[in-house]
């Protein structure tokens, strides 16, 4: 088996894995200002996606530009997701650089989608194909590929811990070689309930005080997470941005979360934001949670709400999930200040970070990773990667962490 890294590695963004040169593991961009994709756009006879975010998803119509028609291979949420990020990428940058596909590219998109449940083996690009759930977001996997001489484990991105809207892998399917992701594999997660228990308690007590909170959230996976949370404390609450589309759609695909009276509960409990006749800033004097994208402050509607309420030390931004080097989000919680709309913005309302991540961390990781210790392990997705391998090599793994463009047979 011969395995090509055209992202994602060394890196967390723009995942990219090319096997045996005909089967093409995800396809994502890194966000950022320029955008960056795969080093190479290759042309695979099928794509096989793990899951619906943009580090994963986000280039995958540029492979059906042309006369190229790969069959393009997910669950369906994974499928669904993936077309909801793809119409709001050309909606914010179609035409410009940061959009390197067209209109004709999603549709074809559609016509060349095949959706595949966990452990439903599947053919693609003469290999056998297997999902397994990945504890990550609703319809994320793991991706087993065997071409009757190897059997490779994609691990995507994957948690091994509940979260309330999905549960954690217990997934372990026999493999030679696993790709792992190692985002955190230097953190240990607080307990989550130690830590919902802190957040509802810190956002109870601005609001008590007659303060608002503005909660920057990914659209995809965290907004419902936290409505969940927002439900269970009996938070008052506001969601807008993508998470409005994206709750209602994961209410269409039950079996993909972890409870789906607790999804419909929350989403009755929320209150949606149509932004209509100045309705965001007339938000920002309630007291209430307000959950909005974009969970890294790079656009939509927090930058509505992050410049109404910033003056206010009573009022909080609470930041929920990991944040890039670069992006608004990781210059505020570092320098109090950020560029929000072009100008730099000084906060005098309360900062917070919370550690919501959906990602497992060093123990979970090594938890999935005791299975496969006869497997070769290639390290991936993270910015520690090689630190990462030598500690498993240290440990008696055979352990690497290949680079960008790096080609390995096995």
């Amino acid at each position: 088996m011969k395995v090509r890294f055209l992202g994602g590695a060394r890196e967390v963004g723009r995942s990219a894995i090319l096997v045996n040169d005909s089967l093409l593991l995800d396809f994502g961009m890194l966000t950022g200002n320029p955008p960056q994709f795969p080093v190479e756009t290759p042309d695979p006879d099928a794509v096989v996606v793990s899951h619906g975010h943009l580090d994963h998803v986000g280039t995958i119509p540029t492979l059906l530009s042309g006369t190229s028609r790969p069959s393009i291979h997910w669950t369906p949420p994974t499928g669904q997701l993936a077309l909801t990020l793809a119409r709001d990428t050309l909606k914010l940058h179609g035409g410009t650089l940061q959009c390197p596909f067209t209109e004709n590219d999603v549709q074809r998109v559609t016509e060349a989608s095949t959706v595949h449940g966990y452990q439903e083996s599947f053919a693609a690009a003469g290999h056998e194909v297997t999902f397994y759930n990945a504890g990550h977001i609703p319809g994320s996997a793991h991706v087993l590929v065997d071409d009757g001489d190897t059997r490779l484990l994609y691990t995507g991105d994957f948690h091994t811990d509940d979260q309330r809207l999905v549960a954690g892998t217990t997934a372990r399917p026999d493999a030679d070689v696993v790709i792992c992701e190692s985002t955190y594999s230097d953190v240990e997660h607080e307990d989550r309930s130690t830590l919902e228990e802190r957040f509802a308690r810190s956002v109870k007590t601005t609001l008590w005080e007659g303060g608002t909170v503005v909660v920057p959230a990914f659209a995809i996976g965290r907004t419902q997470e936290l409505l969940l949370i927002c439900e269970k404390y009996d938070i008052p609450c506001y969601v807008d941005g993508m998470g409005k589309q994206v709750t209602e759609m994961l209410r269409q695909y039950p079996e993909f979360v972890r409870d789906a009276d607790a999804l419909r509960r929350a989403k009755s409990h929320a209150r949606f934001v149509t932004g209509r006749d100045g309705q965001r800033k007339r938000l920002t004097d309630q007291k209430a949670a307000i959950i909005t994208t974009s969970g890294m402050l790079s656009g939509g509607p927090a930058m509505t709400y992050i410049p109404e309420i910033r003056s206010n030390p009573t009022n909080k931004i609470t930041m929920t999930g990991y944040q890039v080097e670069g992006t608004p989000g990781r210059d505020l919680l570092e320098t109090g200040s950020a560029e929000i709309d072009g100008r730099i913005m000084a906060i005098s309302a309360q900062l917070e970070q919370y550690d919501f991540s959906a990602h497992a961390d060093r123990t979970g990781i090594r938890e999935l990773l005791e299975a496969y210790a006869d497997a070769e392990i290639l390290v991936n997705h993270g910015d520690r990667c090689d630190r990462f391998a030598a500690e498993l090599r240290a440990d008696g793994f055979e352990a690497s962490a290949p680079s960008i463009s790096e080609a390995i047979d096995r």
